[in-house]
């Protein structure tokens, strides 16, 4: 049984699956791309419930793995053998040695086999206390999965050849109340025949005019539409409104974003009102809430960007991808807003090479959500989903909440990141942030692999710490971040001066001599970079001054300045699952973190500001 691997989903499918035992499965997918394998799931207490529809007369297989692969996995193998059920728990060490668990964590409710298909339903406890098991939590889930048209025998299960895969999954995504109507009015923002060069990442910018409406509607669903084949080309989509009324020649074409001759309207597009990304699938607001269009507030021009990862830089490809709106005139108590926060997308995040685990961290501070909450919602807002965001090198992202000194439960985590699965988590209970709250995005990164320094940027190789926050009541706040100081991080490899005042970009060095003419990019990736070095800079990261932005949705920005805050221990990480076999943990306040206002420099603004790079 090689070659197994794991996924975890953090969107639900239509459709519960209702057992032969009369059991409901809230959740559904189907694993392979046959529809061979259906796999049903749904939360019972401090159980997870699973069942398997898989069109064989053998056994089937299923399980949990760190990778997606089958080294050290925890699997599951049923069927019915000669008119008789049977479920075995099994375990893979380091070498994919299949072992047969001393411990049977795997509950059999019901099994059932005719000429062409095997159903199982089984249950586990979400944290076992068997070192061979995997615990479930709110983290992206690998999934495994295998079967094989005879059943297991005396000596265990046969190889499964082909008949295999994984997917990532969310396991513990909360129920949907309700289903939508499939009858819901909607209107499309997809991209018409753009053509994708041939190089890794491509921004590709369209301006689209919202339809208009006589009265307000609100948007209650929003779905990617994703070219057939370009799954893997499309990695995320962001929509965003743009503040100013236009001639409408400009909606004619597209054009690539970020680039000197994209068309100055789209400057005026810094709102994010949506976010997807790679592995999605549609988002449905909460019964009280929607995206509110069609009122003078609402947005009249949006801004489609749509993200192309072309690593193997294949030519002619054309896509015509993008999202799809439901909305409704049953107006919604609630109108939804999005923050985003985290790190400021910029060369000054930096991460050396080689490093098995770094550190990242993006401040939404306490100063910019004192000002802009006090102003217009001084009992504070309710996040009710949170989208994750990272890279290629990202492993885990936390976004953390603190009230007067004190951390409060995580607002979304995802402790086993995969880059491939990334769409909104809906929290089970949603979380009030109030005026003088402070939120911290932290990133875990892992550049064992990796010859050079790696730099905030927009390609997939480059890397991101962001956190998307769906709330309400919607208010005038869009951006919340941060960045580390420049400076202080070149002094760390023996800078000592450049030459003022800048000109070029990047800025050059001026001294010490080995690094004379070379620009600070060149630098950093000219130092000898070991894991204790490594370490040394990541312990100074995190302790910087950092430039910070609290931006409006008319591109303002809020006054913060002269800044002081008190951010959480973070050399003792918040723990998100209790330690049910054992104790509990604490956080604790105690270092000093100083904030420097935004110096915004003509030259360096392009490179500091999200949607200038």
């Amino acid at each position: 049984m090689c070659g197994w691997g794991l996924l975890l989903l953090c969107g639900l499918l239509p459709g519960a699956a209702a057992g032969g035992s009369g059991r409901t499965f809230p959740h559904r997918t189907l694993l392979d791309s046959e529809g061979k394998y259906w796999l049903g799931w749904g939360q019972r207490g401090s159980r997870l419930a699973f069942r398997l529809e898989v069109r064989t007369a053998g056994y089937v297989g299923f399980g949990f793995s760190p990778t997606g692969a089958m080294a050290a996995a925890d699997i599951v193998v049923g069927g019915v053998a000669h008119g008789r059920p049977y479920l075995q728990d099994y375990f893979t060490n380091a070498n994919r040695e299949l072992k047969k668990d001393v411990q049977q964590d795997y509950h059999l409710e019901y099994a059932m086999e005719n000429s062409t298909h095997t159903i199982i339903e089984f249950t586990r406890e979400l944290h076992t206390c068997d070192t061979n098991d995997k615990s479930i939590t709110d983290s992206t889930v690998r999934v495994i999965w295998a079967y094989h048209h005879e059943d297991a025998g005396e000596a265990g299960p046969k190889y499964h050849d082909s008949n295999r895969g994984t997917k990532s999954l969310r396991l513990l995504n909360p129920e949907k109340a309700s289903m939508l109507s499939t009858a819901l009015p909607y209107f499309d923002l997809v991209n018409q025949d753009v053509p994708i060069p041939n190089k890794d990442t491509t921004y590709w910018c369209q301006m689209f005019k919202i339809p208009l409406f006589q009265e307000k509607h609100h948007v209650i669903k929003i779905e990617p539409v994703i070219q057939r084949g370009h799954e893997s080309l499309i990695h995320h989509i962001l929509l965003y409104q743009c503040s100013s009324n236009f001639n409408d020649s400009i909606l004619d074409s597209g054009h690539e974003c970020y680039h000197p001759n994209m068309p100055d309207a789209f400057l005026t597009c810094e709102t994010v009102i949506f976010a997807w990304a790679i592995g999605g699938e549609g988002f449905s607001y909460p019964p009280h809430v929607g995206l509110s269009l069609g009122t003078p507030l609402d947005p009249h021009y949006v801004l489609l960007e749509v993200h192309y990862d072309n690593p193997t830089y294949e030519e002619g490809l054309i896509d015509n991808s993008g999202l799809r709106l439901f909305h409704t005139l049953d107006i919604r108590r609630y109108d939804a807003g999005v923050i985003e926060a985290g790190l400021w997308v910029s060369l000054f995040h930096t991460i050396p090479p080689g490093m098995p685990e770094f550190r990242s961290e993006g401040h939404c501070a306490l100063e910019c959500l004192e000002e802009a909450l006090e102003a217009e919602k001084p009992s504070g807002i309710h996040v009710f989903a949170v989208l994750l965001h990272a890279h290629l090198a990202g492993r885990g992202i936390r976004l953390r909440h603190f009230r007067k000194g004190k951390e409060m439960k995580l607002l979304a985590y995802d402790d086993d990141f995969d880059f491939n699965f990334q769409e909104f988590q809906y929290l089970k209970d949603e979380q009030t942030i109030l005026p003088g709250d402070n939120l911290i995005t932290e990133c875990r990164y892992n550049t064992k692999d990796r010859a050079e320094m790696t730099w905030g940027g927009l390609s997939t190789r480059s890397e991101m710490c962001l956190s998307y926050l769906l709330y309400y009541p919607r208010i005038n706040l869009t951006r919340c971040a941060s960045i580390p100081d420049i400076m202080e991080q070149l002094q760390f490899i023996g800078v000592k001066e450049i030459y003022r005042p800048v000109t070029t970009w990047p800025f050059i060095i001026k001294s010490p001599k080995q690094y004379k003419n070379l620009s600070f990019m060149d630098a950093m990736n000219k130092f000898k970079w070991t894991k204790k070095e490594g370490l040394s800079f990541n312990k100074l990261v995190l302790s910087l001054p950092v430039n910070v932005r609290c931006s409006k949705t008319d591109n303002a920005e809020w006054s913060i300045q002269g800044m002081t805050a008190l951010p959480p221990d973070i050399e003792r990480p918040y723990r998100a699952e209790p330690l049910v076999c054992g104790t509990s943990s604490s956080s604790s306040l105690h270092r000093a973190f100083s904030l420097q206002v935004l110096v915004c420099l003509t030259l360096l603004c392009g490179v500091l500001s999200t949607k200038c790079l």
